[in-house]
């Protein structure tokens, strides 16, 4: 069953088509990878999904939902490359804000973002402020805020790009974590070493389009196009 449709996307930014009539359809469970070279549309695309940037045509639904309503904005949660961290609030409180945006917050989600950070190693990290991280801890703190909210629709922009191996072991084990569960994650990464055995198919964008896609078998492939 598709959770997400996406049908002829058309977003313009200045003069350039962004995205040009982009069409997708993903299943529940279901792990794509969107690849592309840089200015392919990917971030794009996201920041779309997510009412960031307005759409000049076609239409995206979640479960159904069209973007204006509510329904829609609680059934997709986007992990952002570059963490997004409010210098007042700790770590803790920036999770906390999470799962209130999305109305999770239980003890139950309180004993999640403890495993997650034991996970992560942040664990004692908890009472503090951005300014006090290490890049690397901030791209943590922002993995875990969206990765503890069960929505059916999850995006990641490039999760893998400055964690350490154990972490990203870890993300690997999660994400898998998240398809048992049927929920549909759709990420970009330029790491296809870390897509093995957890992607079902990819999709590749050149200049806003949908011009291949294909599954964990190419992989080789891949690799050696983007190298």
């Amino acid at each position: 069953m598709a959770i997400l449709t996406v049908e002829d996307l058309t977003v313009k930014q200045g003069e350039t088509l962004a995205l040009n009539g982009m069409n997708l359809s993903v299943e529940t469970g279901e792990v794509v990878a969107l690849i592309g070279h840089n200015g392919a549309g990917k971030s794009t695309f996201f920041k779309t999904v997510m009412g960031m940037i307005d759409l000049r045509d076609g239409s995206i639904e979640i479960d159904g939902f069209t973007k204006d309503s509510l329904a829609y904005k609680q059934r997709v949660v986007y992990i952002p490359e570059q963490p997004f961290l409010l210098p007042e609030l700790t770590v803790f409180q920036h999770f906390q804000l999470y799962l209130e945006s999305y109305q999770q917050h239980s003890d139950e989600k309180v004993n999640k973002i403890h495993e997650l950070t034991r996970r992560f190693e942040i664990a004692d990290q908890l009472d503090q402020f951005p300014l006090q991280l290490s890049k690397g801890m901030k791209q943590k703190v922002q993995l875990i805020a969206g990765l503890i909210i069960d929505a059916p629709v999850l995006l990641i922009d490039e999760p893998f790009v400055g964690l350490d191996i154990y972490a990203q072991q870890e993300l690997t084990s999660i994400l898998i974590e998240k398809k048992q569960k049927d929920q549909a994650v759709i990420l970009t990464t330029h790491q296809f070493d870390q897509l093995e055995g957890v992607m079902d198919r990819y999709v590749m964008l050149h200049q806003g389009k949908v011009i291949k896609e294909g599954d964990r078998t190419d992989l080789g492939e891949l690799k050696r196009r983007f190298d």
